[in-house]
């Protein structure tokens, strides 16, 4: 299952603030809250779940605090789903997983990567349909970029630190902990152990990524806390989308 042609997606599209939405949506529960906790997801196994919007989706991994506290997630977009307009309290992630989503600024298709500063506002919609990876108001600060990246294009990857891998950057910033790219795995890859510092969330999006504690095929979510350790490799080979930092 490609990046390009997944069957699921992570993420919820934003909703605005309890000042400006009007009524209060349903009390949402806590998933996955604890981030001192390693967590592994096979999201093709998760059901979806309702959102302000009927005709969005989405299959959270990580919420804290409901509807207006951070949340990294799957989002479906139904063919013309569409959310009103709202704004991003401290900005939204974006990697589009297939179809083609779209707002006011533009069209973006799958392997599209966005970046949606603190209090940018738009109105997501998509014609035909869409799955997202989401990550929701977890990027404070003022003075971050809008960011708009073609992850398909052959510019921007680059070697990785050994051979067999290579990467593509897709955000970080002086002054902010976050470190995100993609990264690709040629079959039989083997990397050194190594700590994270501040954590890593993994999200499979091709082949199977694996370490000395299991194997994660194509949909799965990993998210290590700080200072986790582990010695990853790929036998078949495999796509990831990585960041490290911030939790």
């Amino acid at each position: 299952m490609s990046v390009f042609s997944t069957a699921t997606a992570i993420g919820d599209p934003d909703v605005q603030s309890p000042a400006t939405q009007g009524p209060m949506p349903e009390l949402l529960t806590d998933v996955n809250a604890d981030l001192t906790r390693r967590v592994v997801i096979d999201t093709d196994g998760l059901p979806w779940e309702s959102s302000p919007s009927g005709t969005v989706l989405r299959k959270p991994l990580f919420r804290q605090g409901g509807e207006f506290g951070p949340v990294t997630s799957l989002v479906r977009y139904a063919p013309g789903g569409a959310f009103a307009e709202h704004a991003h309290p401290e900005g939204e992630e974006i990697l589009v997983l297939d179809g083609i989503f779209s707002d006011e600024h533009g069209d973006y298709p799958a392997g599209t990567f966005l970046m949606n500063p603190h209090m940018s506002r738009h109105s997501p919609r998509s014609e035909a349909g869409c799955t997202l990876f989401v990550r929701l108001r977890q990027y404070p600060g003022a003075d971050r970029p809008r960011l708009v990246e073609d992850t398909r294009a052959d510019a921007g990857w680059r070697p990785g630190l050994v051979e067999g891998l290579s990467v593509r950057p897709l955000y970080t910033q002086a002054g902010y902990p976050e470190n995100v790219a993609l990264v690709r795995w040629a079959p039989g890859t083997h990397f050194q152990g190594h700590t994270h510092w501040g954590g890593e969330e993994i999200l499979v999006l091709e082949g199977e990524f694996a370490d000395e504690h299991g194997r994660y095929p194509t949909g799965t979510w990993i998210r290590s806390p700080h200072l986790s350790r582990h010695i990853p490799f790929s036998d078949e080979g495999c796509l990831i989308y990585v960041r490290v930092g911030g939790l």
